[in-house]
C-alpha cells in the first residue's frame, strides 16, 4: 500500500470500530427499545438501529480493504439490513475502494447517493490547536456521564431517550475517552476520542446553542489531542460533513485550523427497503 492508502484503511477502520463500540455497548434495556443488531462482514461493520429516531445510526462502513468491494459483499449487507426489518441504511465507502462497477451494483439494490463527508488525518506531531475557551475543559467522569451525553445529544439536535443510555455506556469504554466544558456547574459541550492502536479518532464533539462561538470545540480538539498523544497515538483523524457550496462548516474550519487536513470527500450511500428493486415479491 501506498502511504495515502495506509492513512485512508486506518482511518477507515477506527471509524468503523468506534461506530461498533459505540452501538454493541449500548445498555441492553436501551438496546432492545431501540432495535439495535450489529456485525462484522467483510473487513467491514454493519450496524443496524431499527428504531432510529434520527436516520442516522443505521450504517455500514469499513469496506474494502481486507477484501474488494464487490456485488457480492453489497447483496450480503443489504440481506442483513433485510434481516433486521431496517428501514433505511447509510453505506459508507471510501472513494479510492469503490469498484469500477460500483454503478450497477448500487442500482441494482436501488442505492442512491445523499450527503457527502470531509476525512481529516494528520500525523499527530503536525496537530497544533490554538487557543480554547475561557470555560473549563477536563475529562468526564462517571458522575457527569449522563449529564454529558445528553449535551452531545442536545448539541446535535438529537433525542435523548434510548440514544443517551447508548452514548453514556461509552464513558465506561476503555478505547473511548470523554471530554467536556462547563461553565461554572454547567456542562455545555463535550466530544469523545477514541484509540485504536496509532490512531486517535475525535468524534462527538458538540455544544449546547447558548454557548457556541466562544471556542469551545477548539479547547475540546487540544484536549483530545493532548490525550491521544499520552496514548502513544502517531495519527489524528476526523471526519465531518462536507458543506454546501456556499457554506461554512465550522467544525470543518476548527479541524484544519488544528492542523489536520483534508485527505478525501466521501459519498453517502443510502439503502431503502422500500426502493430495493430485489425485494420486490
Amino acid at each position: 500500500m501506498t502511504n495515502a492508502e495506509l492513512t485512508t484503511a486506518m482511518a477507515e477502520a477506527a471509524e468503523a470500530d468506534f461506530m461498533y463500540a459505540y452501538e454493541t455497548g449500548t445498555p441492553p434495556v436501551d438496546r432492545d427499545r431501540l432495535g439495535i443488531a450489529t456485525d462484522r462482514i467483510g473487513g467491514g461493520v454493519v450496524l443496524s438501529m431499527r428504531n432510529d429516531p434520527v436516520s442516522y445510526w443505521s450504517k455500514a462502513l469499513g469496506f474494502g480493504f481486507a477484501e474488494p468491494v464487490t456485488r457480492e459483499l453489497v447483496d450480503r449487507i443489504v440481506a442483513f439490513y433485510r434481516a433486521q426489518g431496517t428501514p433505511e441504511a447509510v453505506i459508507q465507502i471510501a472513494p479510492s475502494v469503490l469498484p469500477s462497477d460500483w454503478d450497477d451494483i448500487r442500482l441494482a439494490h436501488g442505492i442512491e447517493s445523499v450527503t457527502s463527508w470531509v476525512k481529516l488525518a494528520a500525523p499527530i506531531e503536525q496537530v497544533r490547536p490554538g487557543v480554547g475557551t475561557r470555560l473549563r475543559v477536563g475529562p468526564i467522569g462517571d458522575s457527569d456521564a449522563e449529564e454529558w451525553a445528553e449535551v452531545l445529544l442536545r448539541g446535535f439536535g438529537m433525542p435523548t431517550e434510548g440514544l443517551a443510555g447508548m452514548v453514556t455506556a461509552s464513558v465506561g469504554h476503555p478505547q473511548f475517552h470523554p471530554y467536556g466544558v462547563w461553565d461554572g456547574t454547567d456542562l455545555v459541550g463535550g466530544a469523545n476520542l477514541f484509540v485504536r492502536g496509532p490512531v486517535g479518532a475525535l468524534n462527538s464533539g458538540a455544544t449546547l446553542p447558548s454557548h457556541r462561538n466562544l471556542g469551545v470545540q477548539s479547547a475540546l480538539i487540544a484536549a483530545r489531542v493532548e490525550a491521544a498523544r499520552a496514548a502513544g497515538c502517531r495519527w489524528v483523524i476526523a471526519e465531518t460533513g462536507q458543506p454546501a457550496e456556499g457554506t461554512k462548516n465550522q467544525s470543518l474550519a476548527n479541524l484544519e485550523r488544528a492542523g489536520l487536513r483534508v485527505r478525501y470527500v466521501r459519498q453517502n450511500w443510502r439503502w431503502r427497503a422500500d426502493a430495493d428493486p430485489t425485494a420486490v415479491g
